[in-house]
């Protein structure tokens, strides 16, 4: 046994030595990786070293933002992520949330010291981050794991470009065209694989409504910049137009009627309504907090009613936010993300943000799938556009 031990190191001699030497260079490999990204942190991104970088906070969001969009991408496609990128995702996201382990805050503890209880201060990490971190790793587990899921055979496929019968189908998304068009059987997806892919879908959903609820309670808290009050008008009506004033301020309100009689047809259009009534909530707020009635925010309406017309105009928000999860951020979102410096905040922010979007597009591609086995049961619906995403969307905001 011992000759043979022997004549199998004379075989592969350096065999042990390989292998040190490779998980050195890997080690190495990653510390010179983590050392650079962390010098742009520092830096704020300005690799002159000549001070004009974004804070920190701005940083560490930009950062977190970036790898998500070079490792996610598009999401084109209902497939596992390549064991390489789930391995960088997992390495790089850990060394950025590492930062929230030394943000802390002070709180007060009792201990025993011979035999006399005292009350001393203690550290401890932050408590919107002790409770947000752990449940957005958990929400990030669940969608690698639901992308996972998809490995194998499950009735689908996806067309070549060179597929005549493919661009003859019609997309549920037709703006989209660079997407891949699903391929499902002649006679559609079995029941089995029906009732799989919608319960991979309901998953996702509950991702999705977890990580925008995270995402509006973080906006909520970060401060309005100056630098957008400064813009604003001076009143509610000159922001949002006489139509959506009125429309607002009438006795009875209902705001699925509001939604269905304004022009939602294009992201520009929703961003546009968001903007304008996310600018009337700051000036009524800022309103209801003026000392001096008379003061250039003050006006003749009562607190109870602005108070009113905030809280429908708030409602209005949770709505679009809840039913449109893709589109664009508004002006007031993305000047409180830039303004921000709230590290804890922007990680949150940023972290929740791009989970949302992921969480959006694996339920696009999902419904994608679901409409190529819709037009195998009813040819016809071809002229039909499917927003089974938007409408589940439209049921859970008016629970």
């Amino acid at each position: 046994m011992v000759r043979a031990a022997e004549e199998d190191q004379n075989v592969n001699p350096g065999s042990g030595d390989e292998s040190t030497t490779t998980n050195n260079d890997d080690k190495n490999s990653d510390m010179e990786m983590m050392k650079e990204k962390f010098a742009k942190l520092l830096l704020g991104e300005d690799m002159s070293g000549g001070g004009k970088g974004v804070s920190s906070a701005l940083a560490l969001s930009n950062a977190i933002t970036n790898l998500a969009a070079s490792v996610f991408g598009e999401q084109s496609r209902l497939e596992p992520m390549p064991p390489e990128r789930q391995t960088r995702w997992r390495k790089e996201m850990d060394w950025l949330l590492s930062v929230t382990d030394h943000i802390v805050e002070f709180v007060a503890t009792k201990q025993n010291t011979n035999g006399v209880n005292m009350e001393v201060m203690v550290t401890r990490q932050r408590s919107d981050l002790h409770m947000n971190i752990p449940a957005l790793r958990k929400l990030d587990a669940m969608l690698i794991e639901c992308l996972d899921n998809f490995k194998g055979d499950h009735e689908f496929t996806y067309a070549s470009k060179n597929d005549n019968e493919a661009k003859s189908m019609k997309k549920r998304e037709e703006d989209k065209w660079w997407l891949p068009t699903p391929k499902v059987p002649p006679d559609g997806l079995s029941d089995a694989t029906r009732k799989w892919l919608q319960f991979q879908k309901d998953s996702v959903h509950q991702v999705l409504k977890a990580a925008l609820a995270i995402n509006a309670q973080i906006l909520m808290e970060m401060e309005v910049p100056d630098s957008y009050t400064e813009t604003l008008p001076k009143n509610g009506r000159a922001s949002l137009g006489d139509f959506i004033y009125k429309s607002i301020t009438v006795d009875h309100f209902d705001p699925d009627h509001f939604l269905s009689s304004m022009d939602l047809t294009t992201d520009h259009k929703i961003v546009d309504l968001k903007n304008r009534i996310e600018a009337s909530v700051v000036i009524w707020k800022r309103k209801m907090s003026a000392k001096d009635g008379r003061s250039g925010w003050g006006s003749g309406v009562s607190l109870g009613k602005r108070e009113q017309f905030e809280d429908r105009a708030e409602t209005i928000l949770l709505i679009l936010k809840q039913r449109y999860p893709g589109i664009p951020q508004s002006t007031l979102e993305i000047s409180k993300i830039e303004n921000n410096r709230n590290v804890g905040h922007a990680i949150l922010e940023s972290y929740s943000r791009i989970l949302e979007s992921l969480a959006h597009k694996v339920l696009s591609r999902i419904e994608d799938v679901q409409h190529a086995d819709a037009l195998t049961q009813n040819p016809s619906s071809q002229s039909l556009k499917l927003n089974s995403l938007k409408d589940s969307l439209k049921i859970d905001a008016s629970d």
